[in-house]
């Protein structure tokens, strides 16, 4: 699918805001940040995880631990996105049981990738509670899921899409609205 971009949403500046002032949020929700622990949906809500924690240090004077999850298989798309789908290795080397998990992503929008992640979480253990951060919430939900910690809302139409690029992938960081190209 070929996108064309319309508009820049978020700079480099603006989403290092944001995920500043999604930790403080985290910090401020957290009866006891010992048992607190962030989870990123595999690639990039594992590298803003890495990020929001690094801010967490900042702030509270310790660095949360962070780990990655992969929810290819959990997805209810599977057969319709790849043949062959590409499986990565889920990282959490904790324990999750009784812990509050932050899970992390970076689009929410249908709902649909957060459910995959909830279902793979469990395999891991029963935590306390999982709270959701995004970077940026799109609306167009097609479940009962909401985002605890928000980036950005950004109203969106159904037939845009909402790119997130990042230095560790893309070499640049910037939120971007495309549309579909013909």
């Amino acid at each position: 699918m070929k996108l064309k971009e319309k508009s820049k949403i978020l700079d480099k500046e603006t989403i290092e805001k944001s995920l500043k002032r999604m930790a403080h949020e985290i910090v401020e929700n957290a009866v006891d940040m010992k048992d607190t622990v962030l989870i990123g949906i595999k690639n990039r809500g594992a590298y803003i995880a890495e990020r929001i924690a690094d801010n967490i240090r900042d702030i509270a004077g310790s660095r949360p631990e962070v780990g990655a999850l992969d929810i290819t298989l959990y997805r209810d798309d599977l057969t319709q996105v790849s043949e062959q789908p590409v499986v990565h290795a889920t990282e959490i080397t904790f324990d999750i049981e009784n812990k509050r998990i932050v899970l992390v992503d970076d689009v929410l929008f249908t709902g649909r990738t957060i459910r995959c992640a909830l279902d793979a979480l469990i395999d891991f253990g029963r935590p306390k509670l999982i709270q959701l951060a995004v970077l940026v919430d799109r609306g167009h939900r097609e479940l009962p899921i909401r985002a605890d910690y928000v980036g950005k809302n950004i109203p969106t139409n159904a037939d845009e899409v909402v790119e997130v690029r990042l230095s560790e992938s893309d070499g640049k960081d910037e939120v971007v609205l495309c549309e579909k190209a013909d």
